[in-house]
């Protein structure tokens, strides 16, 4: 099958014919059809979760998320079937291998949910690990009806659904993007749109709400100093998978926070999926591309240009 994968240690990705993966107990070989990229990506094409402990077992074929159709199953699976149509993710667990830009994905069946017939395989497959991460980070929070929660980072595929999922739940979301954002977070929610390319965000938005909002959800940065923890009221919550402060810090403000480390098992994804199909939840696409040019997405998500969910089509 054609990959996107790293050879050997040390190696840059390229794409070529690896053998096709055989499922084994608890998984489910798909056909992909699309492939949802993402940050971790390129963490893990550098290598870089050696550091973290996760021995790589080569070649590691790079991609999480995926969409398409179940050619075969492992023992114990009795969820989905041969040709049924799905979305899943490869989880993040040692030895780091299995990816999804590729013909054929491995996917660990928990991850995998039938995907709905009201939802095409390309947003389909711009799901699992955002929507997870958003899920999860709001669930951290636990954000009441009527409460102000900011949300740092709200352009990228997370943001989108995070404002979302906070709107629907009745909270005044505030996001943080630049002018050019302003009209599309507005549309999936927003209450107001700070622009973090205007001054501190902090600053900005104590402006506009001077006793603090209840809550931030943290999706933007790896610097903890950088974090906005200054816009939340004390007695607020702090959580995300971006750079969350330390404990020592965030109590120091009179806050509490969680670092989120998303796992999209299908209970998850599966609803979100759902909400998508019935015209619930939009699912924000900025790019599509040939399984080809995934290394030049790839470049795109490193330099954060992006501008949201970039996705590969691998099959017709």
């Amino acid at each position: 099958m054609r990959a996107l994968h790293v050879p050997a240690a040390g190696e840059q990705p390229q794409i070529s014919d690896i053998p096709t993966p055989e499922p084994t107990e608890g998984t489910v070989l798909v056909r992909v059809k699309a492939a949802g990229l993402n940050p971790i990506d390129n963490a893990v094409a550098a290598g870089f979760l050696t550091q973290m402990g996760l021995p790589h077992e080569y070649p590691v074929v790079i991609g999480r998320d995926a969409a398409g159709v179940v050619e075969a199953v492992g023992a114990g699976v009795d969820h989905v079937a041969v040709g049924d149509e799905v979305l899943g993710h490869v989880l993040l667990a040692p030895p780091i291998s299995a990816g999804t830009l590729a013909e054929y994905a491995l996917l660990p069946a928990v991850t995998v949910t039938p995907k709905p017939a009201g939802l095409d395989f390309t947003k389909a497959a711009a799901i699992p690990l955002a929507g997870a991460a958003a899920v999860q980070s709001i669930d951290a929070i636990d954000p009441q009806p009527g409460q102000t929660v900011l949300v740092n980072g709200a352009s990228g595929g997370v943001g989108s659904f995070a404002v979302q999922l906070l709107a629907a739940r009745g909270v005044t979301v505030v996001a943080t993007g630049t002018a050019a954002d302003n009209e599309r977070l507005t549309a999936l929610g927003a209450s107001r749109v700070i622009d973090h390319t205007a001054g501190p965000v902090a600053e900005q938005v104590r402006a506009a709400y001077p006793d603090g909002v209840d809550a931030l959800v943290s999706l933007h940065g790896m610097d903890p100093s950088g974090t906005p923890i200054a816009a939340v009221r004390a007695g607020g919550k702090v959580a995300g998978v971006a750079a969350v402060p330390d404990e020592a810090t965030l109590a120091a403000a009179g806050l509490t926070g969680t670092s989120v480390m998303a796992t999209p098992l299908r209970e998850v994804v599966g609803p979100l999926a759902e909400r998508a199909a019935a015209g619930e939840l939009r699912v924000s696409v900025a790019g599509v591309l040939p399984l080809e040019q995934a290394p030049e997405g790839l470049g795109r998500l490193a330099t954060g240009g992006a501008g949201g969910k970039l996705v590969v089509t691998l099959q017709d």
